[in-house]
């Protein structure tokens, strides 16, 4: 376990990285993401203060996500090797990524747009909305769309 600062844009992991790392959040923000082979960038989740943040690839395979920060953070860095069996840290992130999983396939972009206003509600005025719009997977211009089509309800 190891406590580290990080800089806003600091890259902790890349696609491919080999024994990648869990990150708690201590303070700041981070996010993962992967690139497609179109060069577009899809945010797979963000973790604000008190969340964990890493791969779900076995430490021996190739990470499949980048990991960076959105701002300045501290963290603390572990290792995979089973620190986190029944983590409620843990069980909070599975069940944050089942629920956007099952929202991804079948909500509408302002059902989705709701939910993150719900899930992340201290870090919706943190981030670019062009990065919430590549996390609930729609457009900039979708995203304008669901938020105005929410404020006229």
């Amino acid at each position: 376990m190891k406590k580290r600062e990080v800089k806003k844009g600091e890259i902790l992991q890349r696609k491919g990285d080999l024994n990648s790392k869990i990150y708690v959040v201590k303070s700041g923000l981070l996010r993962s993401y992967t690139i497609d082979n179109k060069g577009k960038e899809h945010i797979f989740m963000f973790a604000p203060e008190n969340w964990i943040i890493g791969d779900n690839t076995p430490p021996e395979k190739p990470s499949e996500l980048y990991i960076d920060a959105i701002e300045d953070s501290i963290i603390i860095q572990r290792e995979k090797d089973g620190v986190l069996t029944g983590s409620d840290k843990l069980i909070k992130r599975l069940e944050s990524l089942q629920k956007r999983i099952l929202l991804l396939i079948s909500a509408t972009a302002i059902e989705r747009y709701e939910d993150f206003i719900k899930t992340y509600p201290k870090i919706v005025q943190r981030v670019p909305q062009k990065m919430i719009a590549s996390f609930l997977g729609i457009t900039p211009e979708a995203l304008s769309n669901a938020k105005r089509t929410r404020l006229k309800k």
